[in-house]
């Protein structure tokens, strides 16, 4: 069975990493005050087209300069944290003028002065750059302008020996703005790894500065997603080791990111999952399930899920550290992203022998199961595909049908085709279990546990015991009383559930039932032929019906069943008659039934077979009756089932009586709304119980039929 699909850690919302709405530092300036969307265009487009001018005519050392630019870029900065105005900002020339401001203006000949607001003006266009590439369609055009080898120039910053808060902030802007520019965006997340962008990234984990440590984090993490050949130099620079310490800090902002970074050079990376883990990654990456974080104990199960389906020794020592546990807990939060990564992490650990029975003795059991009640079709699937995990171990086969599970996955409302055939495998798995050590504890269960449990195990046994169980279940442990104690509760439900089971319990009994084939023609005895149907010659009897002659011969008529016997050699007066008057049956009726006698077969029609029943009954012929039964039972539906069933107990029809109780269980569900069928359904329990008890103790149940 295939593994589940892996989400794109791009794409779960909430990512911090990625496309990034950069925050202001809290040693920037007082933000500007903007009306935003409500700005005339035009109004707008002036001041942008101002700013623009501002940095395109300051570029120099002065101190005035310096300070005019340094305005300039966080007016832009601050009208770019406007989606909606960042078009207008690009449509005015910033782009240009923002990324000649990413590198430091040159020195005058022989001016060994002082900088003036030396990194801020870098700063502030990085960090207004970062916003625009917000929307995709801007990053080409920033890159385009020459943007990345500026921004990786100052990622290095901190190399000249000068360290402050302005230094610790231009390079984190940076490290932003290439996030952004990367995202979702294959040949610019090359052209950072060819830029040289990837090394002092990688250097960058170990900063001083937590905020540093976290941004180049996220670039790394958005460079790693999807691009093997960023993930080798990634790995290559020795960026594991840090990455792994980061992992235990405290700092969740810190260990979220490289939680990220860790899960995106793995992705569909084997030799990379496998060097992680020689690192020492998996204990840290556990001990993040109970993160504070909810991102981080995401990130953290659905990496344990990855590093799951490596090998099967994997699976067990990450059950072994105490995965299960927090994994479970999770199951039963709040957080739907959060329960379905858990979902999928417990379900690749369920694919381990080993691990199965572990994860249900934790309590995973339920939480699992309740999951199949969600709306989202990703986080059912992965609970559905766990569950199809425990089902393996025959150690959960009770626990599984004890709580239910058998009802949950069958009445449960999937969304997708693929969990649909997850369900219908798990049932079939369970199915393939139910005998030996399974089956004898549930039916000891099935005796001695509470009444809901033993409803639980009678209803699911009745849909995944084999044929060859079905009378020690049901008959020798009381089972049958168990699923006709449920038609008798006052919980519709129950009643639905039980007729459901014993319907299905006796499709399994039997391959062939009254209403698949016609029965077959009795065996010939003393048949005349066509020719004498209603033939004077060689006749010795007359019958009148509707004041017409009849003629018949009384050795076939004796031959054909007890009443005839009875008519013609016991004390009765039509013994030696010559005419025998037949008052309560029509000509076409007795004609057809007399045709049955003389040939041993005759084509029933409907609109003929109820008075053709009636005649059959009446003259003890019973292979013609089963003839007649089968006709009706084509015809049966919910507005008549009520009629024949009287019909069969009027004319004791066991044939059709059988088939209208499969009928009535098969359509339960609808003819129980219906008024009066309460009554009926509480009056058909007895027959129910002699079918089912005549049918589970036959001795080749498989070959007889009702």
């Amino acid at each position: 069975m295939e593994f589940p699909k892996r989400h794109e850690r791009e794409n779960i919302s909430g990512r911090k990493g990625q496309k990034r709405k950069l925050e202001v530092d809290l040693d920037d300036e007082r933000p500007i005050a903007f009306s935003g969307a409500g700005e005339d265009q035009e109004t707008l487009l002036c001041e942008v087209s101002a700013q623009v001018n501002v940095l395109n005519t300051t570029f120099s050392w002065t101190e005035a300069d310096r300070a005019a630019s340094k305005r300039a870029t966080h007016v832009l900065a601050e009208l770019a944290k406007n989606e909606e105005v960042v078009n207008v900002i690009v449509d005015g020339g910033a782009v240009p003028s923002l990324v000649k401001h990413l590198q430091p203006p040159p020195l005058s000949e022989g001016d060994c002065s002082s900088k003036p607001f030396e990194h801020e003006v870098e700063k502030g266009s990085a960090f207004a750059l970062g916003l625009l590439a917000v929307k995709p369609e801007h990053q080409q055009l920033i890159v385009d302008n020459g943007a990345l080898p500026h921004l990786v120039d100052l990622l290095k910053r901190h190399r000249e020996g000068s360290s402050s808060r302005a230094v610790n902030s231009v390079i984190r802007r940076a490290a932003d703005a290439i996030t952004n520019l990367a995202h979702e965006n294959s040949s610019i997340k090359t052209r950072v790894r060819l830029e040289g962008g990837i090394p002092p990234l990688v250097e960058l984990l170990g900063f001083i500065d937590p905020k540093v440590q976290r941004a180049a984090a996220g670039a790394l993490r958005t460079l790693a997603f999807k691009n093997d050949e960023n993930k080798n130099q990634i790995v290559e620079c020795n960026a594991l080791p840090t990455l792994i310490l980061m992992l235990r800090s405290e700092d969740a902002a810190i260990h979220y990111e490289a939680v990220g970074v860790i899960g995106n050079l793995v992705h569909s990376s084997p030799n990379i999952k496998k060097e992680v883990l020689i690192a020492g990654a998996l204990q840290p990456v556990i001990g993040l399930l109970s993160s504070c974080c909810s991102e981080s104990q995401r990130e953290a199960a659905l990496l344990l899920g990855q590093f799951a389906a490596a090998d099967s020794d994997c699976k067990v020592h990450i059950v072994q550290r105490g995965a299960v546990q927090p994994l479970i807990v999770m199951l039963q939060s709040a957080d739907v992203q959060l329960k379905e990564m858990s979902a999928f992490a417990l379900g690749r650990l369920a694919q381990d022998t080993h691990n199965q029975a572990g994860i249900a003795h934790n309590g995973g059991l339920m939480p699992l199961l309740k999951l199949l009640d969600s709306k989202n079709g990703s986080l059912q699937h992965n609970a559905a595909f766990a569950l199809y995990g425990l089902a393996d171990n025959e150690d959960n086969v009770s626990d599984f049908i004890k709580v239910g599970g058998v009802q949950k996955l069958q009445d449960g409302e999937f969304i997708v085709q693929a969990t649909k055939d997850c369900v219908a495998k798990t049932l079939k798995r369970l199915e393939e279990k139910i005998h030996g050590r399974v089956l004898s504890h549930l039916l000891y269960l099935m005796r001695v546990a509470e009444k809901a449990i033993q409803r639980r195990i009678a209803l699911a046994l009745a849909h995944l015991c084999s044929p060859d169980d079905q009378g020690t279940i049901f008959i020798d442990n009381n089972g049958l009383e168990i699923l006709l104690g449920l038609l008798s509760s006052t919980s519709i439900k129950q009643q639905l559930d039980g007729a459901i089971a014993l319907y299905k319990l006796s499709n399994k009994a039997m391959t062939l039932s009254s209403v698949d084939a016609a029965p077959p023609s009795p065996t010939p005895q003393v048949y005349l032929g066509e020719q004498f149907v209603n033939n004077p010659t060689l006749s010795d009897v007359t019958f009148l019906v509707e004041g017409k002659r009849f003629y018949a011969h009384r050795i076939c008529l004796l031959a054909s069943s007890d009443a005839f016997r009875a008519m013609f050699d016991g004390g009765y007066r039509e013994k030696d008659a010559r005419d025998i008057e037949i008052p309560n049956i029509r000509w076409e009726v007795f004609e057809l039934m007399m045709r049955f006698i003389y040939t041993g077969s005759v084509d029933v029609t409907l609109d003929i077979a109820q008075d053709l029943l009636r005649a059959a009954d009446q003259y003890l012929l019973e292979a013609l009756k089963r003839l007649c039964e089968y006709t009706i039972a084509q015809d049966i539906s919910s507005d008549n089932v009520s009629n024949m069933y009287e019909l069969s107990d009027a004319f004791h029809a066991l044939s059709l009586r059988h088939t209208c109780i499969l009928y009535i269980l098969e359509q339960f569900d609808k003819l129980s709304a219906r008024p009066g069928y309460s009554h009926l359904i509480q009056r058909i329990i007895p027959e129910i119980r002699e079918y089912f008890t005549r049918t589970l103790t036959r001795p080749y149940p498989r070959d007889s039929r009702l």
